[in-house]
């Protein structure tokens, strides 16, 4: 029986919608993926509204005793895919060259390059298993996390852990990540005395005590960078008064505001520093840390990624700590991780596609990189 490509699979996997918090059939599809390759394969429904249910599956195939354990994570769920596509975009559609459907790229793409990948190996080489969520494009609460919650119950520990998302840039395997930045977002209140203003002495203006604090926040220069990160930066992201009359003083502004940061800081100790402003001018701050930093120094294992991708495509990857947050912020914990995949240039984007030989070229780096790190 001939193996299936990484295109015909793609394809299976696109044409099922799974907008996140996903569940339902794009996992029942994966789990036929698994079956036939020898994998145990184990699903779960976490959550609940507004942010769930997650659907989440573990897949393990045992090597002999005593081999080392390969870990592939990534996501079944996709964003909305919004208004204007040419053809629907959950209806895969090769046009020339490209395969266009919701996912393509980030990341069903990936994640048919690697099960095309396990048909060229042995069944013998290793353990490996798969850490599949439908909660990487939301909140990502009930999904890598419970995932890790499930491993620890097992007491499961990947020795490598390899992310495929979208890393690349202009061609495949020019760029993968070995680290990333933390987030952190903070809203900010400040209460004060509504009034009219010909009599402010009557009243008390939250603006003028939220203009300070961002004035204050905005002249904090948090690092100039590191080794590997860039500088740490400050980005507000809203304000809001709601103040419908010009003659009256509101009683109440918020803003809010996000911190992507390096390896120098923590969430923790970047909210007690805004607080700490904040609080001094009379307001209130909620923080949320969705994820802090990680590094994956350069070693064997970007080596090995390294070397797989200049064998089959030529380039020569830069390693990375650049762009947002994913799950491998909370991989990191327990093992060595980093991220590389296809193009993302269309992500997230109408019409999102993935070029056909890109996706056989991952398929036989994968397949590279899972022979060699677990040899």
């Amino acid at each position: 029986m001939t193996a299936p490509t990484a295109l015909e699979l793609a394809k299976r996997l696109i044409a099922h919608p799974s907008i996140t918090p996903a569940t339902g059939s794009v996992f029942e599809e994966m789990e036929a993926l698994l079956l036939p390759l020898g994998f145990t394969v184990t699903r779960f429904i976490a959550g609940e509204a507004p942010d769930g249910p997650v659907e989440n599956l573990f897949a393990i195939r045992n090597g002999p005793a005593g081999s080392r354990h390969f870990a592939y994570a990534g996501h079944l769920d996709v964003v909305p895919p919004g208004q204007g596509w040419q053809t629907d975009p959950f209806v895969p559609e090769v046009r020339g060259e490209l395969l266009h459907g919701r996912g393509a790229v980030d990341m069903k793409g990936s994640i048919a390059a690697f099960v095309s990948a396990l048909h060229q190996l042995p069944d013998d080489l290793g353990t490996i298993s798969l850490i599949i969520t439908g909660d990487e494009e939301g909140p990502a609460r009930f999904g890598t996390v419970a995932l890790m919650d499930l491993m620890a119950e097992r007491n499961i520990v990947p020795d490598l852990c390899l992310v495929g998302e979208p890393t690349s840039v202009h061609k495949l395997g020019d760029m993968i990540k070995i680290g990333r930045r933390g987030s952190v977002n903070m809203w900010i209140t400040v209460k004060g005395m509504q009034g009219h203003v010909a009599y402010p002495h009557n009243a008390d203006n939250p603006i003028t005590k939220l203009g300070k604090i961002l004035s204050e926040i905005d002249s904090l220069q948090l690092d100039d960078g590191t080794d590997w990160f860039q500088p740490s930066n400050i980005e507000f992201t809203d304000l809001h008064v709601g103040n419908p009359a010009h003659n009256v003083i509101p009683a109440k502004a918020e803003g809010r505001l996000s911190i992507r940061f390096n390896d120098r800081h923590t969430g923790e100790s970047l909210s007690a520093m805004v607080q700490e402003i904040v609080e001094r001018h009379g307001g209130e701050l909620k923080p949320i840390i969705s994820g802090e930093p990680f590094l994956t120094p350069p070693g064997q294992f970007s080596d090995i990624i390294a070397d797989a991708i200049r064998e089959v495509t030529g380039v020569d990857p830069e390693l990375s700590t650049s762009g947002g947050t994913s799950d491998a912020r909370f991989l990191a914990k327990i093992m060595p991780v980093v991220e590389f995949g296809l193009c993302n240039a269309t992500m997230h984007k109408l019409d999102e596609a993935v070029a056909i030989e890109d996706l056989d070229q991952l398929a036989k780096i994968f397949a590279l990189i899972v022979a060699r790190s677990l040899a």
